[in-house]
């Protein structure tokens, strides 16, 4: 029989790190699985400049990799493998890695979520040096640019309209000649004068100079079959997120777009376990949104644990509660 451990966590983004942080602090000596990309979404940005503490600009990966160090030195004990399976249908919860099975009476659950990409090697060849699908995170950096937004469903009008308040011109590429926005987003999108669209185009190519930065995008019109080449200095992916749920499929509860479903906090359907980060959030998706729920999440499992302790105790029910 494996060893019971008191916290198992799933995921090794800012929401997985910083939940171990605090559970680590607090004796929890928990074990953190860091998936198939430690570090999460931020190991693939370049300077990280919203992210609270830094008043120089932080590379990606170097903000991971502090937090990574942090955890590790409260007593974090970090395997650098993929859950395969969990079983939260018996207790202590169940989680397969590699062959091995770990038991735990408490399980976080921060595996993020992926931005969707269109798959091109140019695309992923100039990720953060002028492509990127984080208008939030990133348009600060083209102020008086040129910019170009990928899709037409209500992430890529919000994107398009916030690049508005830096960029000079965004133009929206869609492949189809209607948008599936929402109409209210269509609308905004539509009435702002800095936004115009160009329809049943998709990118081929994204064009990028020897210093590898976005110079333009090579497009194809679907209908005529012709390319044509645009001029821009960074190009947006607006086609959605989809979250790494996958493996938690019949286990937890999940939203209708594949989010985990939390209650009154960080908790899911399960009783003992919690979910934190953007595996549970399709609003914010923002570094310091999924640090500050990992916190939360830590000390949910704190509590639970508590009141393990205590059977005369009454847990608070996942069920019928206020979904957040």
């Amino acid at each position: 029989m494996a060893d019971t451990r008191q916290l198992i966590i799933v995921g090794s983004g800012a929401a997985g790190l910083t939940a171990a942080i605090y559970a680590a602090r607090a004796n929890l000596a928990p074990l953190l699985f860091e998936g198939h990309q430690p570090g999460g979404q931020l190991t693939i940005t370049t300077e990280v400049e919203n992210y609270p503490g830094f008043a120089e600009a932080i590379m990606g990966p170097d903000l991971m990799a502090r937090m990574r160090a942090q955890a590790a030195r409260f007593g974090t004990e970090i395997v650098t493998a993929e859950v395969e399976s969990v079983n939260f249908k018996v207790h202590p919860f169940e989680v397969c890695a590699e062959g091995k099975r770990y038991v735990a009476e408490t399980v976080i659950v921060a595996t993020g979520a992926k931005a969707k990409l269109l798959g091109l090697k140019s695309e992923g060849r100039l990720m953060g040096h002028g492509v990127s699908a984080c208008a939030t995170c990133d348009g600060y950096f083209f102020r008086n640019q040129r910019v170009a937004v990928v899709g037409g469903g209500d992430t890529a009008m919000e994107e398009a309209t916030f690049l508005t308040k830096f960029a000079s011109h965004v133009q929206v590429l869609h492949r189809r000649d209607e948008l599936r926005a929402s109409k209210i987003m269509q609308e905004r999108a539509r009435a702002n004068p800095k936004i115009s669209f160009q329809w049943n185009v998709e990118v081929e190519e994204v064009l990028g100079s020897e210093e590898g930065k976005v110079t333009g995008v090579k497009l194809l019109d679907v209908k005529s079959g012709k390319s044509s080449t645009l001029d821009v200095d960074g190009l947006f992916i607006g086609i959605g997120h989809q979250p790494n749920t996958k493996v938690f499929e019949g286990q937890l509860e999940l939203t209708p777009n594949g989010y985990i479903r939390t209650y009154t906090g960080t908790r899911t359907s399960i009783p003992g376990v919690f979910a934190a980060g953007d595996v549970q959030d399709s609003v914010y998706r923002q570094a310091v949104t999924a640090a500050g729920s990992g916190c939360m999440a830590a000390l949910d499992a704190e509590r639970y644990l508590e009141e393990l302790k205590h059977p005369s105790h009454t847990l608070p029910p996942a069920e019928g509660a206020r979904a957040r």
